[in-house]
């Protein structure tokens, strides 16, 4: 991990005057994340109704009692195969103690992603990802600024300090898990409530293990879990309220909770309608990098110093940070 010698500072636009300060600082502290800053959506005064699910008949068995490790691979890669893309037009997200948001979101295998949530007067939130990179903004964090890092930068950069996992982690959470035989693959075992577990282990040095949590019946994903390799928690996702989609046959979720433990973090996205393979624009457009006026382009890749109020009382930030 390369140590970062310098920090930048991020403070949220107050709601109140006492607003407190938040600080991106070294990789290892506690620093930036996504919850603060959908807290400071939802205390801006964002606010949805939370949206009504809408059910399906049940899913039916798809394994037989007490089914091999092979089948139980096979039956989710095959349905994780029939899913290219995924999208929601009358998605909510929400974080616990706050109101919820309503959302767009739209994700495409292997790693493109985008989630935008929005009240009546325009956006709050953009959260993407596309082949080359990530990137982040939320309306009112001061300073105003879009944060974006590469994929090939994200290991050692500050982006980790938001999200911990790599973003091709976000598609596995609704789901769409596929399992590579060239892992070490253990399993299945029994943890009660008609399901299996099953651990993936990367066969070198280093790397994320996998946890997933399976129904023995039906091969749902119901649980997946992501550690380090000291076997720290870095990532969890739940699943449930599947539906099964009628063209592809893909069983998917309507209700996910997302947690990063490790920065403190918890999102909540419910699923009102999900299309699948129909992404509602081009995918060039839908997963690029966009760009809003007035903030500033921030690479968290880079090493940047301290932003602070200038004598006018307005953050300012060295030129090296803005692109």
């Amino acid at each position: 991990m390369i140590e970062r010698k310098d920090a930048l500072l991020i403070t949220a636009a107050p709601p109140h005057p006492n607003q407190q300060r938040v600080q991106v600082a070294r990789p290892h502290s506690t620093a930036l994340t996504l919850g603060t800053l959908l807290l400071c959506v939802a205390a801006s005064g964002a606010s949805c109704p939370r949206i009504v699910q809408q059910y399906t008949a049940p899913i039916p068995r798809a394994l037989p009692a007490g089914a091999p490790l092979v089948q139980i691979i096979d039956v989710i890669n095959d349905n994780s195969a029939r899913v290219q893309s995924v999208s929601s037009s009358r998605a909510t997200i929400s974080t616990p103690g706050f109101p919820s948001l309503s959302a767009n979101l739209s994700f495409q295998r292997p790693r493109s992603f985008r989630l935008i949530a929005q009240t009546f007067i325009g956006r709050e939130l953009d959260i993407g990802s596309n082949d080359e990179l990530l990137w982040f903004w939320v309306k009112h964090a001061q300073p105003p600024a879009l944060f974006y890092c590469r994929h090939d930068q994200f290991a050692a950069s500050a982006a980790r300090q938001v999200m911990p996992v790599e973003p091709e982690w976000l598609i596995e959470a609704f789901g769409v898990v596929t399992f590579n035989p060239a892992d070490q693959i253990e399993g299945p075992s029994p943890v009660g409530k008609g399901r299996v577990r099953v651990r993936t282990r990367p066969r070198g040095p280093g790397g994320v293990s996998h946890v997933t949590i399976i129904d023995e019946s039906t091969a749902l994903i119901l649980e997946e879990h992501v550690y380090d390799a000291r076997d720290v928690r870095l990532a969890t996702a739940l699943l449930s309220k599947h539906v099964r989609d009628p063209a592809s046959g893909a069983k998917l979720p309507r209700h996910v909770e997302i947690q990063w433990p490790t920065v403190n973090f918890e999102m909540t996205i419910d699923m009102a309608d999900v299309q699948v393979n129909q992404l509602p624009a081009d995918p060039r457009e839908l997963f690029a990098k966009p760009s809003y006026p007035g903030y500033t382009e921030i690479d968290l890749a880079q090493p940047v110093a301290p932003i602070m109020p200038n004598a006018q009382g307005t953050p300012t930030a060295p030129a090296q940070v803005r692109y």
